[in-house]
């Protein structure tokens, strides 16, 4: 047996944790959803949409998991850095009411996901494919987000590029800087 420090702050806090994923993971969800990174959820009465979110480097691609859906009923909509994913699940009609339900666990009803992404897109030129019960969305960064190649030059020199990241202002040089001036 070993002897060590009790830290009871600790301990709250992985308790904490627990109850939150507790609470997240069972049957009644809250209105507005789980959340989670990147932010979004769910509207009052829907539930949640799980998604994958991919950075390309020119954009980004979303996948979600929505097997049963008919792809005309889903409803996709861009606005800023602001991607929404909605529809729903159907119920399928039972062949006459004397049939009862032994189990029944496939969700029916309205889903929705709002998921705010990191930068501005083109929702120009956004695209969607359905295939196999997967929705995959690809959105370009808007020109704005996306990293531009500068030339900088001085008097009596060629000049050098240097990689400048859109919103910060701060670049990196494509070759190392002369070293005669």
């Amino acid at each position: 047996m070993s002897i060590g420090r009790w830290d009871p702050f600790g301990d709250m806090v992985s308790l904490r944790d627990a109850m939150d994923r507790l609470l997240n993971d069972s049957v009644v969800r809250s209105p507005g959803g789980g959340g989670g990174e990147g932010g979004g959820g769910a509207a009052a009465g829907s539930s949640s949409l799980a998604l994958d979110v991919r950075d390309t480097g020119d954009g980004y691609v979303v996948a979600a998991s929505v097997p049963g859906v008919n792809p005309d009923e889903v409803e996709i909509t861009v606005l800023g850095d602001t991607l929404r994913i909605s529809g729903a699940h159907r119920e399928q009609s039972t062949q006459g009411d004397e049939a009862r339900w032994l189990l029944r666990e496939r969700r029916v009803g309205a889903f929705e996901r709002t998921v705010r992404l990191p930068t501005t897109v083109d929702a120009e030129g956004t695209e969607a494919e359905f295939k196999d019960g997967v929705l995959t969305v690809t959105l370009p960064k808007a020109a704005t987000a996306r990293e531009h190649r500068i030339a900088v030059r001085s008097s009596g020199s060629q000049g050098r590029e240097i990689a400048v990241e859109a919103g910060t202002g701060q670049g990196t040089s494509a070759e190392p800087p002369d070293a005669g001036g």
